[in-house]
C-alpha cells in the first residue's frame, strides 16, 4: 500500500511539472518602453499592439516580436552637392522612435530593422533635395534656414513609414578639398587687400600732414618777414637776449667750470646796434 501510494504521489507531482513547465513556456514579458506584436502561423501578423506586462500566447503556433519605442539616436552621413556645384560633407543626428499603433505595419513591410531600410535612404534623399537650394557660403550663413528646411521635409518623409523623429541636428558639415583651398585663399587675398588699403590710407596721411607742416612753415616764414619788416633788427635782439639767459641759466646749473676763448663767446656773432 505504501509503495502505491509513493507511486501516486510521484505521477502527481510529474503531472503538476510538466504543467507548470507548459504555462512557463506560454509566458512572455513586454519591458517598460517596448511592446509586442504577436505571429500567429495561421493568421499571420495580428494587429493587435501588446502593452507591457506579462501575457499568454500559444506556443509554436503564436510568436512573440517585441519593439523598442524608446527615442533612440542615429547618426546619417550623406555626401551631397551645393546650388553652385561643391561638394558637401554633412551629417545629420536623428533621435528616432516607431509610433506604436503602427507596429503591426512596420513589422509587416520592413521588419525588425526597419530604421536600416528607411532612416539612411529617406535622410539622404531630403539632404540633397535641401542643400541644392543653397550655395555652399549660404549653408554656413544660414545655417539655422537649412536645418529647419531639413526637420520639417525629413519629419514628413518619415511619417510615411510610420516613424517619429522627436530630434534632428546638424552635427557635421564640412566641403570639399578645392572649394576650402579656395576659401583660405580668398581669405588670404582679403587680409593683402586691407594690408594694401592700410598703407595706402597711411600715405594720404603722411601727405596731408606734410602739406599742412609746408603750410604752417609758410604762414610763420611771412609772419617773421613781417615782424623784420616792422620791429628791424629789434626782433633778433630780443632772440639773441632771450638764448643768452638760457645759456647762462645752465651754466649756473653746472659745476663744471666753462672756459671761453679771449674775445668769443656761446652767442652767435651777431651785430648789435650802437
Amino acid at each position: 500500500m505504501a509503495a502505491q501510494l509513493f507511486n501516486r504521489i510521484g505521477q502527481v507531482g510529474l503531472g503538476v511539472a510538466l504543467v507548470g513547465g507548459v504555462v512557463n513556456s506560454a509566458l512572455y514579458n513586454v519591458d517598460g518602453g517596448h511592446r509586442a506584436v504577436i505571429f500567429d502561423r495561421f493568421a499571420g501578423v495580428k494587429q493587435l499592439v501588446v502593452g507591457e506586462g506579462t501575457h499568454f500566447f500559444i506556443p509554436w503556433v503564436q510568436r512573440p516580436i517585441i519593439f523598442d519605442i524608446r527615442s533612440r539616436p542615429r547618426n546619417v552621413p550623406t555626401i551631397t552637392g551645393s546650388k553652385d556645384l561643391q561638394n558637401v560633407n554633412i551629417t545629420l543626428r536623428i533621435l528616432f522612435r516607431p509610433v506604436p499603433d503602427q507596429l503591426p505595419r512596420i513589422y509587416t513591410i520592413l521588419g525588425i530593422d526597419y530604421d536600416e531600410r528607411v532612416l539612411p535612404s529617406i535622410t539622404s534623399e531630403v539632404l540633397k533635395a535641401v542643400v541644392a537650394q543653397f550655395d555652399a557660403g549660404e549653408l554656413i550663413t544660414q545655417r539655422e534656414i537649412v536645418s529647419q528646411k531639413v526637420n520639417d521635409s525629413l519629419t514628413e518623409r518619415a511619417a510615411q513609414f510610420g516613424l517619429i523623429l522627436d530630434d534632428i541636428s546638424i552635427t557635421h558639415l564640412t566641403f570639399g578639398k578645392e572649394f576650402t583651398q579656395a576659401v583660405e585663399l580668398k581669405q588670404v587675398a582679403q587680409q593683402e587687400a586691407e594690408k594694401a588699403r592700410f598703407l595706402v590710407e597711411k600715405a594720404e596721411q603722411q601727405k596731408k600732414a606734410a602739406v599742412i607742416a609746408a603750410e604752417g612753415d609758410a604762414q610763420a616764414a611771412v609772419l617773421l618777414a613781417k615782424s623784420f619788416g616792422s620791429a628791424g633788427e629789434g626782433l633778433v635782439e630780443l632772440r639773441r637776449i632771450e638764448a643768452a639767459e638760457d645759456i647762462a641759466y645752465q651754466l649756473a646749473k653746472s659745476r663744471n667750470v666753462t672756459y671761453l676763448p679771449h674775445g668769443q663767446n656761446v652767442l652767435l656773432n651777431l651785430p648789435t646796434q650802437n
